[in-house]
């Protein structure tokens, strides 16, 4: 009695194990790969499903939801020998669960290397500036050039995004010196040039100032001329009054000569009527 008993106990227990290895309960967002003896058989989508326990296995469980991979950041070389650093990350989706578990070994490590590869070869092909600038054109070269291969795969590209592109820390203390440099020069030039105007109004200045003091003291020549014409004219023959004008100015001069500091002994001629007079004999004739 107690043998059937525990018989009926391990018949039952087999038979819920079974039971229980054959019903699959599969969520949403998932798709399971079913093989029976090592082979593919069938692919449970979600839902109750059903399998043949002992013989048929569970191998993989691939998720259908959108997978966010996120792409390391790498140094490329651009075709300036420009060391740039370079991450992206893509939003893919299994399409074909089939594919993705026998056609590559880690389909989302597979995609990840694909698109570094990809992108070091995109960037190798640019300067540094076009890089810098032109990010939506490298995304958009990106995603068509992993595509194909995804699709072989059974994986779809929904999305390529660069996250970060930028020089690397040597190459941005390069390109500082070398905005550092260019201020500096185009200050050099700035300064040069207002040192160039600055000595071309100067010298435009001295050549006025030249022209004006010419130009006076030929005025001046002019006007002491007709002094002298109108004077020698008014005075005539009669030399007394002229002598007289000299010798005004005359004693003005050595008076002011005599108030100088460095003036120390002031002689005057004996005959100073003699030589206004020879003074007004080297006046011009009218």
């Amino acid at each position: 009695m107690i043998g059937m008993t525990i018989t009926s106990l391990v018949v039952l227990a087999f038979v819920i194990v079974t039971i229980a290895n054959g019903v699959r309960i599969i969520p949403q967002g998932e798709e399971w790969i079913v093989q029976r003896l090592g082979k593919y058989r069938v692919t449970l989508m979600p839902g109750l499903r059903f399998i043949i326990p002992y013989f048929d296995t569970v191998s993989y469980k691939v998720t259908t939801k959108d997978i966010i991979l996120d792409v390391q950041e790498q140094e490329v070389i651009t075709r300036d020998n420009a060391v740039i650093v370079v991450n992206a990350i893509a939003f893919i989706k299994v399409t074909d669960p089939v594919k993705a578990v026998y056609g590559v070994e880690d389909y989302s490590e597979a995609i990840r290397n694909m698109i570094m590869t990809t992108l070091r070869s995109i960037v190798g092909e640019m300067e540094l500036d076009e890089a810098l600038s032109q990010r939506d054109m490298i995304k958009a070269r990106l995603k068509a050039g992993v595509a194909d291969e995804a699709l072989d795969w059974g994986l779809t590209v929904k999305s390529v995004e660069i996250q970060d592109i930028k020089p690397s820390q040597s190459m941005q203390r390069a390109m500082e010196l070398q905005a550092a440099a260019e201020r500096e020069r185009k200050a050099m030039v700035t300064r040069a040039e207002g040192e160039k105007q600055s000595m071309i109004l100067t010298a435009e200045a001295r050549l006025e100032s030249a022209k004006r003091d010419a130009a006076a003291q030929i005025m001046l020549a002019d006007a002491s001329s007709q002094a002298i014409t109108k004077i020698t004219g008014a005075f005539g023959e009669n030399e007394l009054p002229m002598l007289y004008l000299l010798g005004e100015k005359y004693i003005a001069s050595m008076t002011k000569l005599a108030e100088s500091q460095n003036a120390k002994l002031v002689l005057l001629p004996a005959d100073l009527q003699n030589t206004l007079r020879g003074l007004f004999q080297k006046l011009p004739k009218p």
